[in-house]
C-alpha cells in the first residue's frame, strides 16, 4: 500500500512537469506574439526566457521518470546534455536582451502597449504560484530532494513574471520612458544566473537547484 502511495505521488510530480511544460510552450508563444506586435522588449524576451525553460522542462520529466524506476543519484547523460543547450540558449538570449535594451534606449523606441504583459504576467504568477506549491508539497510528502528543488526553480519563475508585471503597469500607466527596457534587463539577469546555474549543474551533476534558477 505505501508503495502504491510512493508511486502515485510520482506520477502527480511527473504530470506537474508536464503541465509546466505545456504552460511554457503556450506562454511563449502568446508572448512572443504580442512582444513583437506591440514592440515591447521585456515581453518579448519573457516569451523567449519560456521557451529555453522547455528544454530545462524536458530534462526535469525525464529525471522524474527514471525515478519512477529506480532511485535516483544524479543527473544522467540526456539531463547533462539538456542542461548544456539551456544554459548556452539563456548565455545568448542575455546578450540579446542586453543589446535590444541598448538598441531601444539609443533609439528612443517605446511599446505601443505593455497591456498583453499585465495580463500574461498575471496569468503567470497564478500559474507558478500553484505549480511551486504542488511541486513542494509532493516533494516533501516524496522526501525527494529533486522535486523539491525542481519546485524552488518554479518558484524563481513565479518572481521573474512579477518584473514583467512591474515594467508592463508602469509603462501602461504612466508611459515611463525606457521601463520597458528595464524590464528586459531584468528578464536579462535573471537569465544570465539560469545559465551559469545550468551549466553548474552539467558540470557537478548535481539534483539541486538554487533559487537563482527557474
Amino acid at each position: 500500500m505505501e508503495n502504491r502511495n510512493f508511486n502515485k505521488r510520482l506520477h502527480y510530480a511527473l504530470i506537474l512537469s508536464y503541465i509546466t511544460i505545456g504552460y511554457n510552450l503556450l506562454e511563449g508563444g502568446v508572448s512572443t506574439f504580442f512582444g513583437a506586435a506591440d514592440e515591447t522588449l521585456a515581453l518579448f524576451g519573457f516569451g523567449l526566457d519560456s521557451f529555453v525553460e522547455v528544454l530545462s522542462g524536458v530534462g526535469i520529466a525525464h529525471m522524474i521518470y527514471r525515478m519512477k524506476r529506480n532511485p535516483v543519484s544524479e543527473r544522467d547523460e540526456f539531463e547533462i546534455r539538456a542542461l548544456k543547450i539551456t544554459g548556452t540558449a539563456l548565455y545568448i538570449l542575455t546578450a540579446g536582451l542586453v543589446a535590444g535594451a541598448i538598441l531601444a534606449v539609443i533609439n528612443g523606441s517605446e511599446p505601443d502597449t505593455t497591456l498583453a504583459g499585465i495580463i500574461i504576467a498575471v496569468l503567470s504568477i497564478l500559474t507558478m504560484y500553484f505549480l511551486y506549491r504542488e511541486k513542494i508539497k509532493v516533494g516533501e510528502e516524496l522526501d525527494s530532494q529533486p522535486i523539491i528543488s525542481d519546485a524552488k526553480c518554479t518558484k524563481t519563475c513565479f518572481y521573474l513574471s512579477f518584473i514583467l508585471l512591474a515594467s508592463s503597469v508602469l509603462y501602461e500607466l504612466w508611459q515611463i520612458p525606457y521601463v520597458d527596457a528595464l524590464g528586459s534587463l531584468g528578464i536579462a539577469w535573471y537569465a544570465w544566473k539560469e545559465g551559469k546555474e545550468a551549466f553548474e549543474n552539467a558540470r557537478t551533476k548535481s539534483l539541486s537547484c538554487s533559487s537563482n534558477c527557474c
